[in-house]
């Protein structure tokens, strides 16, 4: 399949796996990568050296693509950037922060820049920034996210008319029906991450892959708009910042609260009562764990008959 993100990346498939903390590591960027989509590393739970060790991994497990995902509200971004630069990774997806500050001298280092928006009004500054294309993120996905609370369905389209680049949607899509769906809305691929929690080689603790696979409708929910807007499974901790805003908490107790290293023991350690899990509202659709090369086949024959389908519309 061709189109301006297989070209743009130099992949199969226009999927992407989205670079989540603390679940996307070497070997699901490089399985991704080897099943034909674009893996990314979710530099966000990294520190520096660490990032250096995945790359190098991701390197000797993959002759294909891959990117780094780099949050630029995390400390030790330029030690990331340097580390990026000095690796040799050719493509880098920056989120949560102004585009202007990296895009122009990632691009003189011959890096394809991508940025993750929210909204329109950010689409267009990525745009003007000089960035090579958008990942649009509706309301649905999971972990942080943007604060209007726009819908992936309303989102796509919006962006598309607003922008000439090579536009990506993220957000409450895990199965390739979604993937044709916000590409008939203007989409030239699709960024996928809570599918890709809920695979063999994701690096998230087992406890919190079951968990995600266990979860129902209604079972997700966007808070913490107030620090930065991220949707959680409701467990204990969840129940524990509702109370707080039952109780009127102000913002630095809302802080001490969710304190360091929450999501770390929740995603990475398995904590299920204390940890933040963030996923997205479609873990309601993920009924299993399986390999990410499977989940990649399984997307793209779920997209072609999809296609079908359509055809029969008629």
């Amino acid at each position: 399949m061709q189109n301006k993100i297989t070209q743009l990346f130099g992949i199969e498939y226009p999927i992407v796996q989205a670079g989540m903390v603390w679940a996307s590591g070497w070997r699901l960027a490089s399985a991704v990568s080897n099943a034909g989509g674009l893996g990314l590393l979710g530099a966000g739970s990294m520190y520096p050296e660490i990032l250096r060790e995945h790359i190098q991994k991701c390197q000797q497990a993959t002759n294909k693509p891959f990117g780094v995902n780099l949050p630029m509200l995390y400390p030790d971004l330029d030690k990331h950037i340097e580390i990026i630069v000095d690796m040799g990774v050719k493509i880098v997806f920056t989120s949560a922060g102004n585009p202007k500050t990296w895009t122009a001298y990632l691009k003189e280092k011959g890096i394809t820049v991508v940025h993750v928006v929210s909204s329109v009004k950010f689409a267009l500054k990525a745009q003007d920034a000089g960035v090579d294309a958008i990942v649009a993120e509706g309301f649905e996905a999971g972990g942080h996210n943007g604060r209007d609370e726009t819908t992936t369905l309303t989102l796509i389209p919006a962006v598309h008319e607003k922008v000439d680049i090579p536009l990506i949607a993220a957000g409450g899509i895990a199965t390739g029906r979604a993937m044709l769906a916000v590409m008939v809305l203007g989409a030239d691929g699709v960024q996928v991450g809570s599918r890709f929690v809920a695979s063999s080689e994701a690096s998230s603790h087992q406890a919190f892959k079951e968990k995600v696979v266990d979860a129902k409708e209604g079972d997700t929910h966007l808070t913490l708009k107030e620090l930065t807007p991220v949707r959680l499974i409701k467990n204990k901790f969840y129940n524990d910042v509702q109370q707080a805003y039952k109780d009127g908490a102000s913002v630095d107790q809302l802080k001490d609260l969710l304190g360091r290293a929450r999501a770390k023991k929740g995603m990475f350690e398995g904590d299920m009562d204390e940890g933040e899990l963030e996923i997205g509202q479609v873990s309601a659709l993920i009924h299993d764990i399986k390999p990410a090369a499977q989940i990649v086949v399984d997307m793209m024959q779920e997209f072609e008959d999809g296609k079908d389908r359509i055809t029969r519309l008629k």
